[in-house]
């Protein structure tokens, strides 16, 4: 049920077995992993820990987001679609955007043109931000 999620948090994540900081200055690991268990004096981890941390990870975010609008637990690719975007940006954005209103209306053209506006970091659109809302978009349109 989660295969096309697990597919965008590999593509867009991309795999870092040693610790880095995200664009948002966040200690991060693995597939786009944080936490109070990743500092930047964490050690490297392995490809099959970096996997389990991601399956662990996009569960939790795939729960958030069928709580959070419930209509998406009737379709695989869209509950994919937000269970990504929340992953990427948190449920906290989630709840309260015009996006979960599109979704919990069943308006999906409205809400693949909403994720369109989520592209923005430090001022700029960020091009990995363009492809992947794209992606999460291509998903959501019926």
């Amino acid at each position: 049920m989660l295969t096309a999620l697990y597919a965008l948090i590999r593509k867009f994540e991309g795999l870092r077995l040693k610790v880095y900081k995200c664009p948002a200055g966040v200690a991060t690991i693995g597939y786009g992993h944080t936490g109070p268990d990743v500092t930047m004096s964490s050690p490297p981890i392995t490809g099959t820990e970096a996997n389990e941390l991601m399956v662990k990870d996009a569960e939790i975010f795939a729960r958030a987001a069928a709580k959070l609008s419930p209509v998406l637990l009737l379709d695989g690719d869209k509950h994919s679609a937000i269970a990504d975007f929340c992953f990427n940006l948190g449920t906290t954005r989630y709840k309260a955007s015009t996006l979960k209103r599109k979704i919990d209306a069943q308006d999906w053209d409205a809400a693949a043109d909403e994720l369109a506006k989520w592209v923005w970091g430090g001022g700029k659109t960020l091009p990995g931000l363009l492809t992947r809302r794209a992606a999460e978009a291509c998903l959501i349109r019926d």
